[in-house]
């Protein structure tokens, strides 16, 4: 009995301690005496009590570090304040635990001094609008530095760039000038189009008006000619049916004398009529010839 119980605490102090379960995007950096022996994945593992030992849990996720800000100075020395985020990943967590003493005070001070020199062959305006340019270099020159520590850079973001004070306001006044500027011009420009659309508005009414008084005349001329034609189509059948009547050279002597009237449009303020009455049979029917080579 004594015996199981000095297994059992044998069991417990020493055997269920050398059970490992390495959780999911861990991984566990095995020494035995002193030296690298393996790298435990997730999954149950066993070491031996007093021989092995786990050197270093890493982890496998992608790891994000906000760096302070540092003070650069840009190609036209300028001194600004920038400070960024690092997003990497362990890759080899045999590297990663003995490659390098402090692996995130080295990337630290490695992107400091990396951004300096991207910085500095930059001026001031293509610092603060080249921040594409400015990752893609760190990005590049990060990952290529921590390969032998076992790190992957994924992705390098400049945060914050913060000039100096003096310098900030000028650039303020700078940006509302612009602004005020291309107020100006679009105003200038929305008046231009307006006096533009107000013109052509105008012409095209002038237009318009002209061809309603053209074609308001045209009809008017169509119509007083259209007139004439069918009041002398009305007398020549007048008299055509008084001649198909058979009617007297009184009748025939007096519609002559309308119809001279009519001939004189009102330009003649006297009619001669003839001395001899009985004549007027004979000058009725002259002007009644008169009439109907008219007519013809």
């Amino acid at each position: 009995m004594e015996i199981f119980i000095v297994i059992l605490v044998l069991v417990v102090l020493f055997v269920i301690p050398s059970i490992k379960i390495v959780p999911q995007a861990k991984s566990y950096v095995i020494e035995r005496l002193g030296s690298y022996l393996t790298t435990w994945s997730n999954g149950l593992h066993f070491k031996i009590p007093f021989i092995d030992r786990v050197s270093n849990k890493v982890t496998l996720k992608e790891i994000v570090k906000d760096f302070a800000p540092q003070p650069v100075i840009t190609k036209d020395n300028v001194t600004m304040q920038i400070d960024t985020v690092v997003y990497f990943q362990i890759t080899d967590p045999k590297l990663y635990t003995y490659g390098i003493e402090d692996p995130i005070n080295a990337i630290e001070n490695l992107t400091a001094t990396t951004l300096r020199n991207i910085i500095g062959e930059l001026e001031l305006d293509q610092t603060l609008t080249s921040r594409d340019i400015i990752n893609a270099k760190m990005r590049s020159i990060l990952d290529e530095a921590t390969d032998p520590w076992g790190i992957k850079v994924n992705r390098v973001e400049v945060k914050n760039i913060l000039p100096p004070r003096d310098i900030q306001e000028a650039m303020e006044k700078q940006m509302r000038a612009e602004r005020e500027r291309r107020e100006k011009i679009l105003q200038a420009e929305g008046e231009k189009k307006s006096s533009i659309l107000i013109a052509e508005g105008e012409k095209e009414s002038a237009i318009l008006k002209a061809e309603a008084q053209k074609e308001a005349q045209i009809k008017m001329a169509e119509g007083e000619a259209e007139a004439l034609l069918k009041i002398k189509k009305a007398e020549a059948d007048g008299i055509k049916l008084l001649r198909e009547a058979k009617a007297d050279n009184s009748v025939l002597t007096l519609k002559s004398y309308e119809a001279l009237e009519k001939v004189a449009n009102g330009q003649s303020t006297k009619i001669i009529v003839p001395a001899n009455l009985q004549s007027v049979a004979t000058f009725g029917t002259v002007i009644n010839e008169m009439i109907e080579k008219k007519n013809k």
